[in-house]
Formats: structure tokens, sequence, C-alpha cells
């Protein structure tokens, strides 16, 4: 390459260019001249031939779906009782039998997906962006800023969840989830908060952040054009894995009987009415109990995936 006569920086500038432009164009095994993947291609790549991602997709698909739509697979009315049948096995029409107050369960099994779904997907939401923003300000900003998020997120990493859920939900009259949801958002985003802080102070150490900061980028560009995109993945699976952990919370809490109330169908509340029947009528408890466990094992298979597909050390 032929000096550009504007210095050693901007030749040194020029040739970094053509090496990152000659590795994007790097011949495959076969010199057809493919280019190699981004991380998000690979990744995808990765993960449509694991198993163990197609099987908890497909299942979470599913659950999703009835959440959406319960009368597909079930055209009962969940809280359509007849006490006569009070908890009576199974029988045709009703293969996971009655309830206490003689309600079908497997009604109210699959329409117990929504409440549960609902809090899980919006807690993480929530608790996500709220995370991703204050730990992404942190982290890039530093300064007092980042100490003030560091002893805010200490303080709530202190608190006990099931005992900060007693109180905080105790006062709370709404038989809405979205008082759940709240909870649950309040003390979820300092963990995600603090992956996002440590992923962005990563990836503004980057060469190519330097590079933009050196060639005149704003803060705003860097932040959204060059750092945010390669510090999300550790956030993604984060959020995915504890997904999982809130819908179990969601169950832990309308099982205390501060969570969910009726008459809001919910796993947590056939569970918690279950519970001092199990010995004279087990299958009230079984099948809440088994969606629960199977929808929570869903999601942090998934959230395992998708952890292996994004970070290259485990490859």
């Amino acid at each position: 390459m032929s000096p550009t006569g504007q210095g050693g920086a901007m030749d040194l500038a020029l040739e970094e260019a053509e090496s990152v432009e000659g590795v994007r164009k790097t011949d495959g095994p076969g010199g057809s001249g493919e280019k190699a993947r981004s991380l998000w291609s690979d990744a995808w790549h990765q993960l449509r031939r694991n198993p163990v991602f197609v099987v908890s997709s497909l299942l979470i698909l599913f659950l999703v779906v009835i959440s959406i739509w319960p009368q597909l697979i079930a055209s009962g009315d969940p809280l359509q009782c007849d006490l006569s049948k009070s908890q009576e096995g199974s029988s045709p029409g009703h293969p996971f039998g009655y309830d206490t107050q003689g309600c079908d369960v497997y009604t109210r099994t699959v329409h117990g997906a929504r409440a549960s779904i609902t809090v899980g997907i919006c807690a993480t939401v929530g608790a996500a962006l709220l995370g991703s923003v204050f730990g992404g300000l942190a982290g890039f900003f530093g300064g007092w800023g980042d100490s003030l998020l560091s002893r805010v997120a200490d303080i709530f990493f202190g608190i006990p969840v099931v005992l900060g859920g007693l109180v905080f939900l105790s006062v709370v009259t709404s038989t809405t989830v979205w008082p759940v949801v709240g909870f649950i958002v309040l003390l979820g985003w300092p963990q995600i908060a603090r992956i996002a802080r440590g992923s962005v102070i990563t990836a503004k150490q980057n060469d190519y952040v330097q590079a933009a900061r050196a060639l005149g980028a704003g803060n705003g560009r860097m932040l959204l054009r060059h750092v945010a995109p390669n510090a999300v993945a550790p956030v993604i699976v984060v959020a995915t894995i504890a997904l999982g952990t809130y819908i179990a919370l969601e169950a832990t809490l309308s099982f205390l009987g501060v969570g969910l109330r009726p008459p809001t169908v919910s796993w947590g509340i056939d569970i918690s009415n279950a519970a001092s029947q199990i010995r004279n009528a087990p299958h009230m408890l079984l099948y809440p109990a088994g969606a629960l466990s199977i929808t929570v094992l869903a999601f942090i298979m998934l959230g395992d995936a998708v952890r292996d597909a994004l970070d290259p050390k485990l490859r």
C-alpha cells in the first residue's frame, strides 16, 4: 500500500480498514468467497441445531398459544363449579378430575397458563428495560451515577424476595396481575442492571469504540450504534432464565395468599387450595404443579441454550 502522505496514523487506519474488509471477504473452505457470519447469525445457526432449544421453544410456543386462546383445548368455564362433584377423580370429558369446589381441574390448569405467562413476560420485559437503561448508562458514563446505581442495587439485593412480597402485596387489594408484575420488576431490575453495566464497561473498551470516539462520534451514537448491540447478549440470556424464575415467584406469592387472588385463575392459587387435600385428592395438586414445573423448566432450558449460543467461550 502506498503512503497517503497524511501521517502514520492515517496510514495505520487505512491498513486496519483493509484488514477488516479482508476478513469479511475471506474465502471459505471451498474458496467461494462466503462472508463470515456475525455473532447473531452464528448463534441462530447453532440454536437451530440444538435439540434443547427446539424442544423448549416448541413447548413455550404451545404455552403462549393456549394462554391467549385457552378455548382451543379447553372449552369449559374455569369458574363454573358443581359442589356435588367435589374432589371426584378422572371421568369422561374431565381427565384431571374436580377440585374441592367442584371445578374442572383440567380447565383451570389450561386457563391458569394465561396469568402465569402474562406475569412472567411482562415482569421480564419491565425488569430488562429498566435494568438495561440504568445499568447501561451507569456503565458507559461512570462517575457518581455509577456509584449511586451500585448502592441502590445493594439496597434492593438486601430485601428478601418472599418477605418483601408479603409486605408489599399484602396492602394491595387489586385482583389483577399488575401489582405482582410491578413488585417483580421492582426487585428484578437490579440484577439485570448489574449485568448490563458490566457488559457495557467491557464493550466500551473495545478498539472500535475508541476509534469511533477518536473520529468524533458523540456519546449517544457510540452507545446506541457500537456499545449496546455488542453488550445486549448477556442481558438476553439472564432475562430468558429469569422469566422462568419470575413465573415460579408468582406462583409462590399466590400460594402464600398475597399474589394473584380469586377470581383470577392461577396455578399458584390452585396449588394453595390443593395443599390441604393432598392425601384425599392428590390430583388437585399434581396437575397444576406439573404444569408450573414444566413451564419453568422450559424457560430455563431455553435460557441455557441461548447462553451456550451467545457465549463464544462455551463453544
